[in-house]
């Protein structure tokens, strides 16, 4: 096995009993990045030397026995989460020169945790996507097949990790973002509850939706990382005071016992790709095998849940990207007056789909429209949050699709946005009701395309859906399969 093969957890021991040392993995990992990224474009930034000190500080940390849980593990972080000293673009033209002057949370926690940060990850330009093509600066390509979409709008994070280019990301979930990209390239993607996870300096896109979370090659990974960046943080309002837990304590009980919901909105739906069906509904046979049982379930709003987000998400984009305008920071394009400025800066620095969204949230907040658009929009939001209290009653946790096909060809949706948005169906429900959502390989399409398992719990119960996804990981093997790259 080579070194950036390594998972987290395989590398930490390794680590730890000096059997490598964090300047070799980091190596291999930017060898690794230096020779499979150009086919790939995951990256925006690959921060080498920051890289390579934080690996020797690492290994000087291992010689005293000092180590942390992540010390010495190479991890790249999505393009809209703070880094001191090392631009933070969100993949736009309008942040292409923006060097914040703090780190988010998060970066410190995985850094307090002794990660070795190498690199910065594409995605959608402010995270406005699910396919990873509507980046500023290039696309993202699917390692199992380099002219498919990674998924998005984390596919960066999600392809870097399936290609071994990092041992682990960090990427962030509005309406599906980590868990979507996960199940198009073969990883495990985890969106843990709102408030779970801290986000102060996660550049907002949608603020009452959007959530930071892992993804890794494979469950115990995710717990690890999950363990490192949850917590409160008295610099986010939204951040819950609530105790993190072990979460590789769960991991090892079985799910014997354990009550599985199916809704029958999503195993009924019309646009399901058959292969994606067939996949799922054998990870809830093998489910049941293991000692779990299924009741049907109902999530009645679900029908209402695209139109409800793509109200709220807009509305809430509108709002938070009035501040690009040229005077604050980012790109500045002079004009003849303050108006004609702020109409050429924004012109110039926002792509299609961030102005199609700003357009639509602007619309649905305007005198007039508010009650009929944005207030009708939080009470179906309401209702959906109800459907999985309800639902939650009955069961554990929920076991679904995660997107209703697999991996699409690169252009093939890209002037439809309806169906780009319709492929977002069955994860942005977990975001209006800021529930935590993981996704875990589940097997492949007959030409070898991923699908994904999606298991959905309670508020604050993470540690339920990685005991589920670790019982059904160990007893596949769609986890251990590599792109041939």
């Amino acid at each position: 096995m080579e070194l950036y093969e390594l998972t987290v957890g395989q590398a930490a021991r390794l680590l730890r009993d000096r059997e490598i040392t964090s300047s070799d993995i980091t190596r291999a990992v930017l060898e690794r990045i230096e020779a499979c990224d150009g086919r790939i474009g995951a990256y925006l930034a690959v921060t080498a030397d920051l890289a390579l000190a934080q690996a020797a500080a690492a290994d000087q940390a291992i010689a005293r026995g000092a180590a942390g849980p992540l010390t010495g593990v190479p991890i790249a972080v999505k393009d809209l989460i703070c880094t001191a000293g090392v631009a933070t673009t969100c993949g736009s033209r309008i942040l292409e020169h923006f060097i914040p002057p703090y780190d988010a949370t998060v970066i410190r926690r995985i850094t307090d945790a002794g990660a070795v940060l190498v690199g910065k990850l594409n995605m959608d330009e402010f995270a406005m996507g699910s396919t990873c093509e509507h980046s500023a600066f290039q696309p993202t390509r699917n390692p199992w097949h380099l002219d498919l979409i990674p998924g998005g709008s984390s596919g960066g994070s999600a392809a870097a990790v399936s290609a071994d280019m990092c041992l682990a990301a960090l990427g962030s979930d509005t309406g599906g973002s980590i868990r979507q990209p996960a199940a198009h390239c073969g990883v495990v993607g985890l969106k843990p509850t709102y408030g779970r996870v801290s986000r102060y300096g996660l550049v907002a896109f949608a603020s009452s939706l959007d959530q930071i979370g892992p993804l890794t090659k494979d469950v115990t990974d995710s717990a690890l990382v999950l363990g490192a960046i949850a917590g409160h943080d008295p610099a986010d309002s939204t951040s819950v005071p609530r105790d993190v837990p072990d979460y590789t304590t769960f991991l090892e009980s079985g799910i014997k016992g354990m009550r599985l919901g199916l809704p029958r909105e999503y195993y009924g739906l019309d646009g399901l790709d058959g292969e994606v069906a067939a996949a799922v509904r054998a990870a809830v046979a093998k489910l049941e095998e293991m000692g779990a049982t299924t009741v049907e379930v109902s999530l009645p709003h679900t029908d209402y849940a695209v139109a409800a987000y793509y109200i709220i998400a807009p509305a809430e984009a509108s709002s938070n990207l009035a501040r690009y305008d040229g005077v604050k920071y980012g790109m500045r394009n002079p004009g003849k007056s303050l108006v004609e400025m702020y109409r050429r800066t924004r012109s110039a620095g926002f792509g299609a789909e961030v102005q199609r969204r700003i357009l639509i949230g602007t619309y649905c907040l305007s005198a007039g429209y508010y009650d009929a658009y944005y207030r009708k929009a939080s009470q179906v939001r309401t209702l959906i949050g109800r459907d999985f209290e309800e639902a939650f009653t009955r069961c554990d946790a929920i076991v679904a699709p995660v997107t209703p096909t697999a991996a699409f060809a690169i252009g093939e949706k890209v002037d439809d946005p309806l169906q780009m948005y319709l492929s977002d169906i069955f994860t942005l429900s977990a975001n209006m009701a800021g529930i935590p959502g993981l996704s875990v390989p589940c097997g492949f399409t007959a030409d070898g395309r991923p699908i994904g398992l999606q298991l959905l719990g309670r508020h604050f119960d993470e540690g339920t859906l990685l005991r589920l996804a670790y019982n059904f990981e160990q007893a596949t093997d769609f986890h251990r399969r590599k792109p041939f790259l």
